[in-house]
């Protein structure tokens, strides 16, 4: 049985076997120099880190998104290295690409093109395809875009209220007004960084800000809230309950990708049928993982579910008729769930 390099299991057929369907308008190309003068070539972009992460906890995962150009043929050809199954609609330009040095102490740009915005039947194509494969999988991410004009924000809001009309399962990690445009399409889990808040949640009186701001966006119809504060703590409303979710203290380190690597944890959990507790635990111990590394959307599986044990959900607010004394759960047996299960589709295509 074929596995990842870091601890992930290869699928047989990620293209077909998607539990989760990651939607990312328009990866990027990473391109980095290192020390040495190594060049290396990686996917890139919020969407394909979360799929990488989801496909690293051993959770058959497919990637939505628009391929153009040299830079489009570069990529498909990186995201399958991933062990990432691949969706992609024809764009008529290419994504967008940036170059990177990391020979000095310091990361810095060298060079950087962007992507340009979907023409109306490429976005039509990126829809459709989109809508198919959340019909079939168990859970769909919505991710954003850099530059955010790449699609209309009404795509966001089309597609994730199609997909919860047919009782879908709809995570989304969204900013500005793509955020605002799914509020109020009843998704089932709405994640966001506390700097892509709008202001007066950000400065509001601390806590008592965003916690305003959790409620709002579940009386608008999110059914579970969750908003990361750097190496803070993330804060959650889950069921009603306002959480935040305790990790092992590390020294700092880079947190880029910690979010998109939390959303990704989340994404793999609900997958595998585990609540939204055994959601944010595992998403906990992703993001942290990720930030004590390098390469964003990396870490192995048996590492993040070992340290997911450490992770402690700590209720911030009493629950209305939340029952006392429930089990802890453990986010370990949601891996191996989702391994076990991984196993079984290998054998039955063998």
């Amino acid at each position: 049985m074929a596995r990842h390099g870091d601890g992930g299991m290869k699928s047989g057929s990620p293209e077909t076997d998607a539990g989760v369907a990651v939607v990312a308008p328009s990866p990027v190309l990473d391109i980095t120099v290192e020390p040495g003068d190594e060049i290396h070539l990686h996917a890139g972009g919020q969407g394909f880190w979360v799929a990488r992460m989801i496909a690293r906890l051993g959770v058959p995962v497919t990637l939505c998104c628009a391929l153009g150009g040299e830079t489009g043929t570069v990529l498909r050809a990186l995201v399958a290295r991933e062990h990432v199954g691949l969706r992609a609609v024809a764009a008529d330009s290419g994504n967008g690409a940036y170059v990177h040095d990391h020979r000095g102490e310091a990361d810095r740009g060298v060079a950087a093109t962007a992507a340009q915005p979907l023409r109306r039947h490429e976005t039509d194509d990126l829809f459709g395809a989109a809508l198919a494969q959340g019909l079939d999988a168990a859970v769909t991410v919505l991710t954003g875009t850099d530059p955010a004009s790449l699609v209309p924000a009404a795509f966001y809001r089309r597609l994730a209220g199609d997909l919860r009309r047919n009782a879908r399962t709809v995570v989304t990690d969204l900013a500005g007004e793509a955020l605002d445009a799914v509020l109020g399409t009843s998704v089932t889990l709405l994640k966001v960084s506390q700097d892509e808040l709008p202001a007066e949640a950000r400065d509001g009186v601390g806590q008592a800000g965003l916690a305003g701001w959790m409620r709002q966006a579940s009386a608008r119809g999110a059914g579970s809230v969750v908003v990361t504060r750097g190496a803070e703590p993330a804060l959650a409303l889950l069921d009603g309950e306002l959480v935040t979710a305790r990790f092992p203290v590390t020294q700092a380190g880079d947190s880029r990708g910690a979010g998109d690597s939390l959303t990704a944890g989340i994404a793999a959990t609900l997958a595998t049928d585990g609540g939204p507790r055994d959601a944010l635990r595992l998403g906990t111990a992703a993001g942290m993982l990720n930030a004590a590394r390098r390469g964003l959307g990396t870490g192995r599986r048996d590492d993040i579910a070992a340290v997911a044990e450490q992770v402690e959900i700590v209720p911030l607010e009493p629950a209305p008729g939340r029952a006392a004394g429930k089990p802890p759960v453990r986010p370990a047996d949601v891996v191996r769930a989702a391994a076990t299960g991984k196993r079984r589709a290998d054998q039955e295509s063998e």
